[in-house]
């Protein structure tokens, strides 16, 4: 896993912007309606010391008609100032929604741009984590906290520029205070953060072991471990808990102290304004009006507050995303400035090849092996011997620690993917595929593909009879992760699906075991067809799979140690023949 970067909670928002542009779209007019609505609102404390000092306190008497016009004029201002604010709001909340959607998909796309090795190396439930509950704390936040962030900012400026123009001992008393109690939120907004990138991490782990539990569903059955694994769950669950306690203690800690301040500055207004009194040019109205304004400035004050806990919390969300978004693209499309493999048959090297996964030794070493175009190759081994991972490198799964590996004579590390994909296919050993229809996953192969064209593909790898044995023919759903359909039937959908690129390399790693013999004849056939006149490269647990090629290669603890024919190899009496005899005689028994 790539560790976040440690920023702060003001960074990680201003980076969020950065990643998704369309939250930066029309902040500028966002923030001038907040603006605009703030300093129209702060009309009413005027009006009321107006009111006070001139109708209510005038020595001449009470003027009612001058109170209820200037009253008049503040309730319009008030008006006013929530319709402006209730359009910033909307805008905010547009923004957020199209820019947080933008990140959604930049993260998922960013996904699909690592390795496979770093996505097999990654739990998929904290993955899928990043794209759904890592930017819903974000957009939770854009949608109230940002708002709220503007117009109280706006808010409390407003409100200590007129709190100076009525009085500068009372403006002093209360900037101070203000000032004080920014300095406590900075400290304990660390304390915050932390807290906040534990829950993160606890529901990465929460979402990661259910979509285990969910996904071994099977096997937990088989072997009585259902109890075990509510346990596992539990006490990931637990976790998430205890930290999302611990955090809303903090919170709930927070918010309670904004409100002692509220009280405590409220409090200190009052006291100092009647003990200064008129003598001091503190008249009643003023005094009155310096209340409105601490609570024009308070409340901004407590908004940030209860908005420094989703900030927080958002901040935590972004520092997860980051972990995808700036995770190395280990195996890089060259994209415009890459090439295109060359017309025709497609013949295959790999030289001087060494390949090591992060936490072990080489897995392949010392790999130099030319193949000719349009041979059929078997690749045999033993467990672990670097088979499936010699297939990867060919595709370009994985790319090699050291060495080139060519196709058609160009390093495939220079070939752009859209023609790699499109002229390579590969079908592994377990065909993955999607929760739809047999039709729609035989498509990921020509997206552009009819009905009428995949049902002919299934003709000519003669596999027609089984498909109109499935209730729909190929419109029949597959289930997810293909679970309605065998292992030897997803595998036959794998390899229409390949056929359906019509590839000039093609590198199967062979699912033959494990399913019955009528349904191993209609794999086996279809390969044949798959793989007639084009260059094949088959990991074969099979041996009679290798009897049949132009050539075998035999790997044994990552070294390419034979290569030949059946025939070539059985008469040397090494490492292939000793694996075909322990075949044999396996079969045989």
């Amino acid at each position: 896993m790539i560790e976040g970067k440690e920023i702060t909670t003001s960074q990680a928002l201003r980076r969020a912007l950065k990643e998704a542009p369309a939250l930066r779209r029309g902040l500028l007019g966002t923030v001038g309606f907040a603006v605009v609505g703030t300093a129209i609102q702060v009309v009413v404390p005027i009006v009321v010391q107006q009111i006070m000092d001139h109708e209510i306190l005038d020595p001449a008497g009470v003027d009612v008609t001058g109170a209820v016009a200037k009253g008049a004029v503040a309730l319009v201002a008030m008006v006013v100032a929530m319709f402006v604010r209730r359009i910033a709001l909307i805008r905010l909340a547009t923004a957020a929604a199209s820019g947080l959607a933008e990140l959604r998909v930049k993260t998922f796309s960013h996904i699909h741009t690592l390795s496979v090795l770093h996505v097999e190396s990654e739990r998929r439930g904290a993955l899928v984590a990043r794209v759904t509950s890592d930017v819903t704390t974000i957009q939770d936040f854009m949608n109230w906290g940002g708002v709220g962030l503007l117009i109280g900012a706006a808010q409390l400026l407003l409100a200590v520029v007129v709190m100076f123009f009525y009085g500068w001992t009372l403006a002093l008393l209360v900037l101070g205070g203000v000032v004080t109690y920014a300095a406590m939120l900075v400290w304990f907004q660390r304390i915050l953060q932390r807290a906040h990138d534990v829950v993160r991490r606890r529901v990465a782990d929460s979402l990661a072991a259910l979509s285990e539990a969910i996904t071994g569903l099977p096997v937990i059955r088989a072997y009585g471990a259902e109890n075990e694994t509510v346990r596992k769950v539990e006490e990931v669950l637990d976790a998430q808990f205890r930290s999302e306690y611990r955090t809303g203690k903090l919170g709930a800690m927070l918010f309670s102290s904004a409100e002692l301040f509220a009280g405590l500055i409220t409090a200190a207004v009052i006291g100092v304004g009647v003990v200064t009194g008129a003598a001091g040019g503190v008249s009643a109205g003023t005094l009155l009006a310096f209340l409105f304004l601490v609570n024009l400035l308070v409340d901004p004050v407590q908004t940030l507050v209860e908005t420094l806990d989703s900030a927080q919390s958002a901040a935590a969300g972004v520092r997860r995303i980051l972990t995808v978004l700036d995770g190395d693209i280990d195996v890089a499309d060259p994209g415009d400035e890459g090439l295109d493999l060359p017309p025709g048959p497609l013949g295959l090297a790999l030289r001087g090849v060494r390949f090591r996964y992060p936490t072990g030794g080489d897995v392949l070493r010392e790999i130099d092996v030319a193949i000719q175009s349009g041979r059929s190759v078997a690749v045999v081994g033993e467990t672990g011997s670097g088979k499936s991972t010699f297939a990867k490198l060919v595709t370009r799964l994985l790319d090699p620690s050291d060495g080139v590996v060519e196709i058609g004579g160009i390093d495939v590390a220079r070939v752009r993917f859209d023609s790699l994909r499109s002229r390579v296919a590969f079908v592994p050993q377990e065909g993955f595929l999607f929760d739809s229809t047999v039709a729609e996953n035989v498509r990921y192969g020509d997206i552009d593909a009819s009905d009428d064209e995949i049902r002919q593909a299934f003709r000519e790898l003669e596999l027609d009879d089984w498909i109109e044995t499935l209730p729909a023919g190929i419109h029949t759903p597959v289930g997810e992760r293909g679970g309605r359909l065998s292992a030897g039937e997803r595998q036959l959908v794998a390899l229409t699906r390949a056929w359906m690129v019509d590839p000039d390399l093609l590198v199967l790693d062979e699912a033959t075991s494990a399913v019955d013999p009528a349904l191993e004849v209609r794999l086996r056939r279809a390969m044949e067809h798959l793989t007639e006149g084009r260059t094949s490269i088959t990991v074969a647990h099979r041996l009679s799979t290798a009897e049949a090629s132009d050539e075998i290669l035999v790997f044994d603890e990552g070294r390419l140690v034979e290569r030949g024919t059946h025939v070539e190899l059985l008469s040397l009496g090494g490492v292939y023949a000793a694996l075909h005899t322990d075949w044999a005689a396996g079969v045989a028994g």
